[in-house]
């Protein structure tokens, strides 16, 4: 556990994707911080798994980011159990394996389109108004953390339509913070290249040996940690980073440096 009375103590974090790499991390992070999480996955069976041993305040909800449906619900939740909610990450993505854009299916890229962008959109619509009407009655600000990729801000070969849905949430994130900086509400994003998750050792290169190479391709010639992501997410979502907003976190090993 870490040091009760920290930033996040009593805090009420709303997290989808919970039970992924990054969304298991940030739970668990989260948690050894004394927050109360509100946390979604469409897997019901393993978020309850991966949250069992948490030591806090949780509420659990099973559904396809998707359905808008699910982030009302999810927000009403928040709402109902805790009375506001002080950060939502915005985490829940998928991709697909290596292929070039003319041999990606219509279905592959609508489904790509409808997780990674639509689903960011279905739950800041939900997230927003809470958060505003807060901070005009109370005076409180709140945070909006959007997980991209770096696939958000360059090019990314055999990944085109995943790199345009992220691009699409880099776009959004920008756009939501400007229209709710004076309204308490900061909205940042979260740009990470390749992490050793599921998403890349399962799905993006089926297991394959490009998992070994991706990390050639890196400045610091390794891929990204869990634990990288997640402290940036901290970072982001913190008093610390109180006046920046609107702002993409490349936590890319130098990627974009050049």
């Amino acid at each position: 556990m870490g040091e009760r009375g920290g930033p996040f103590a009593g805090a009420v974090v709303l997290i989808t994707g919970a039970a992924g790499g990054f969304g298991q991390a940030m739970a668990k992070r989260f948690a050894s911080e004394s927050a109360r999480l509100v946390l979604a996955d469409r897997n019901e069976t393993l978020l309850a798994e991966c949250t069992a041993d948490l030591d806090c305040e949780t509420v659990l909800l099973a559904g396809d980011i998707v359905d808008e449906e699910t982030s009302a619900r999810l927000v009403a939740a928040a709402l109902d159990r805790f009375g506001a909610i002080d950060v939502a990450i915005n985490n829940a993505g998928i991709a697909t394996a290596f292929k070039s854009l003319h041999e990606t299916t219509a279905a592959e890229a609508e489904r790509l389109i409808a997780v990674n962008l639509m689903g960011v959109i279905h739950g800041m619509r939900h997230q927003l108004p809470p958060m505003r009407q807060r901070f005009a009655d109370t005076g409180q600000p709140s945070a909006i953390v959007n997980i991209a990729s770096i696939a958000g801000v360059i090019g990314a070969n055999g990944l085109a339509v995943y790199a345009a849905a992220k691009h699409g949430v880099v776009g959004l994130t920008k756009s939501a913070a400007l229209e709710n900086a004076r309204h308490g509400v900061r909205v940042n994003a979260i740009c990470p290249t390749f992490s050793p998750t599921a998403m890349v050792t399962e799905t993006i290169t089926k297991g394959g040996p490009e998992v070994d190479l991706l990390a050639k391709g890196i400045p610091m010639r390794r891929l990204a940690s869990v634990e990288d992501v997640v402290e940036s997410v901290l970072y982001a979502a913190s008093p610390a980073s109180s006046f920046i907003t609107g702002q993409t976190l490349n936590v890319d090993g130098g990627i974009t440096a050049g």
